[in-house]
């Protein structure tokens, strides 16, 4: 299959380019920006005019529900889900049910999408057998089967020897391990501590769960690192001021870390809880004003390396409870440009900001895990597979649940305006998602 794509803007955070040029593909890969062959002859052209050619979004969190959750989402729809937001790859955690500690479980999630030819799905290891903190799963069987690292989702390791077990393991065999900074006595709340979650008679999570969290995993990782091995730790979703504030610090020292964060913490603030809106049920919680602000920040001036969705559906019947009840959890990746291209106006940084942390930023935190997929994935570069996603940057549109296409149609952000609108969403050279063209003139 042969694809030209004309007239688009063209732009690209990893080489810095921005700039009005064509691109041709052929057998699933980019063959030349800007100057075409003339005797390129493409089975389809794609007119791009007044649209953004940017290479297909990285999100690194999104639950697929597969295996095991099959009633709150399924591979197919949330990989779909996926493509009609411009991701052409993602990361899962591995709280699947049964959980992704052994081989077999991950060659079938690999199996089945790649069938499917969506996004390239990426899967996380457990860290430990179950998620149970106990035993280390076999790290080098699970990365052979297709894991590009391994955590523990949502579930904290009590044991500090264990961790430390996991990351001296981790950087013998140059692992990274992805973890979410929340200590699991103070964690087990349903809302962050503050004035607003006291009023409302909700247990509060305060930000020392995670601070001390960092503290004890940057205390371990010292103690790896500078050993003759290093241990890459990924941390996922800070949500507090203090704890970008340890993590920069950590930086700076030296240590291997990075770090991303939610679209929901970026935007939202514990206030946007409402009248116990069970939406904003979410792990990590909404903090307070100066915590978002400072997120923000943490993104713009790259302290945060990536932004991601957080993507997890949530079906009906456990969202439909009392807040304390319900189970966490919001559909966001279909919002993930949107919301990106929200902030990046709102702060008045460009574009190019919005995609770095949607593109470049989690490229590199992916690192070496993609193999011969580097320099593939979050980038526009001719030899590198053809994974592009082409929106309309002049375009808005109002977040509709019912018009989503995750099986999970529970979002914060209903009834927002969003700026951008996705048109196509190509994957491996093939056009994975089409908008019906009324939609991408809207």
């Amino acid at each position: 299959m042969k694809i030209l794509i004309q007239n688009g803007r063209v732009m690209d955070p990893a080489s810095g380019r921005d700039e009005m040029a064509d691109i041709a593909i052929a057998a699933g890969r980019i063959i030349a920006i800007g100057k075409i062959a003339p005797d390129f002859h493409p089975n389809r052209t794609i007119d791009a005019t007044g649209c953004v050619v940017a290479p297909g979004l990285v999100d690194l969190a999104v639950r697929l529900r597969e295996p095991g959750q099959e009633h709150a989402g399924m591979l197919e729809s949330e990989t779909t889900a996926a493509v009609a937001g411009g991701v052409t790859s993602l990361v899962c955690p591995p709280d699947t049910e049964p959980v992704l500690d052994e081989p077999g479980l991950v060659d079938m999630l690999k199996f089945r999408a790649e069938k499917m030819h969506r996004a390239r799905v990426f899967p996380l290891g457990a860290l430990t057998r179950g998620l149970k903190g106990e035993v280390l799963t076999e790290m080098a069987e699970l990365t052979e089967s297709g894991c590009i690292g391994f955590g523990q989702a949502e579930v904290p390791i009590v044991n500090a020897q264990v961790l430390q077990r996991a990351l001296q393991y981790a950087a013998t065999f140059g692992y990274t391990v992805w973890l979410r900074p929340q200590d699991f006595w103070l964690g087990k709340g349903v809302a962050a501590s503050g004035p607003l979650a006291t009023r409302m008679g909700l247990a509060g999570i305060p930000v020392m769960a995670e601070t001390i969290a960092l503290h004890t995993l940057f205390e371990l990782l010292r103690a790896v690192h500078g050993k003759g091995s290093e241990a890459r730790v990924h941390l996922c979703r800070i949500s507090s001021a203090a704890g970008l504030e340890l993590v920069r610090q950590a930086k700076a020292e030296g240590l291997p870390v990075s770090c991303d964060v939610s679209v929901h913490n970026l935007h939202l603030t514990d206030t946007d809880i409402g009248y116990y809106d069970s939406r904003t049920r979410l792990q990590p919680p909404l903090r307070q004003q100066r915590d978002r602000d400072a997120l923000r920040e943490g993104l713009a001036d790259g302290s945060i390396d990536a932004l991601v969705s957080d993507h997890n559906p949530v079906d009906a019947d456990a969202k439909t409870l009392p807040f304390a009840e319900a189970e966490p959890g919001a559909t966001a990746v279909e919002l993930l440009l949107g919301l990106a291209c929200k902030w990046a106006q709102q702060d008045g940084l460009g574009l190019m900001q919005a995609l770095t942390v949607l593109t470049a930023g989690p490229q590199m935190v992916l690192g070496h895990a993609l193999g011969t997929l580097q320099h593939s994935v979050g980038q526009i570069a001719v030899g590198g597979q053809a994974d592009l996603c082409i929106f309309d940057p002049d375009a808005s549109w109002c977040v509709d649940p019912a018009l989503l296409r995750s099986q999970g149609r529970h979002t914060p952000f209903e009834g927002h305006e969003l700026p951008v609108r996705v048109r196509m969403t190509l994957v491996g050279g093939l056009v994975a998602h089409e908008a019906e063209r009324r939609q991408a003139a809207a």
